[in-house]
Order: C-alpha cells, then structure tokens, then sequence
C-alpha cells in the first residue's frame, strides 16, 4: 500500500503532508515554493510509493469554490499532466485549515515568531487536510 499525499496550494508556497504506509497517521513533510511544486512530487513520488494525492480546495461558508480556485486549478492541471495518470487528484475541502493550524500550534506552545512562518501554518494545514481526509474514508467503509 502506498502513502497519501495532500497539498495545501498556495500562489507563493505549498504545504505537503504524507501519510505512514499503513495510512494511518498524515504528518507534515515540507514547504515547497508553488513554481518547484511539480518537479518536488515527482522527485518524491519516484522515491516512494504514492498511491493518491489531495489538494485542498478553499470553499466559500457557502460551500462553494472560492477566488483562489482560479490559480489552483491551473496549477493542479499541471501537476495531472506531469505525473503518473494511475495517481488520482481528489479535492478535498481545506476550510479553516489554516485557523485549525494556528490554534494547534498555540496549543502545542509553539513559540510567537515560530507562528509567524507561513510555511509552517502551509504544512500543518496539509497535515490537517490529510488527517481530515483518512478519517472521512475510516468512517465510511
């Protein structure tokens, strides 16, 4: 079984998360810069197995498609073309990733100008949108 990645996409930077082999655990891996963003996944995707990849999707409270998804969707056109085509691309909603991010490194004590660094927050929200995405499908099998 091969790893779970996810992609917070940003214009500037991306965060990346992986999971464990087993899939049951995403933890953050790195930052990336958006425009060395295609050339990093197939870098790591030829060193480890990568099975599925999740971008988050910014949503409006409405649920829909929000202002980034313009740049979004050509990015991860790219990124289909580039890579493999047996690895599927699924959106998954990101909403208030990036606040859950904050608030989980002031709880875990993270120092003030550590919060400050946006490719930290990037990572975590990563992180969070692939831990979002292993329980939803734990829950519906």
């Amino acid at each position: 079984m091969g790893r779970l990645m996810a992609i917070d996409y940003g214009r500037k930077r991306c965060g990346i998360a992986v999971t464990d082999t087993l899939r049951i655990v995403a933890t953050g891996l790195t930052t990336v810069s958006t425009h060395e963003l295609i050339d990093w996944v197939k870098r790591y995707i030829a060193s480890e197995q990568v099975d599925e990849i999740v971008v988050g999707k910014p949503t409006t409270l409405r649920g829909e498609p929000s202002e980034s998804m313009r740049y979004i969707t050509p990015g991860i056109s790219k990124l289909r073309s580039a890579i493999p085509e047996e690895i599927p691309i699924v959106f998954w909603d990101e909403r208030f990733t990036s606040t859950m991010a904050h608030r989980a490194m002031i709880d875990s004590g993270m120092r003030k100008s550590r919060r400050r660094d946006k490719a930290i927050v990037d990572e975590m929200a990563a992180t969070i949108i692939l831990n979002d995405y292993i329980q939803s499908k734990t829950y519906n099998q």
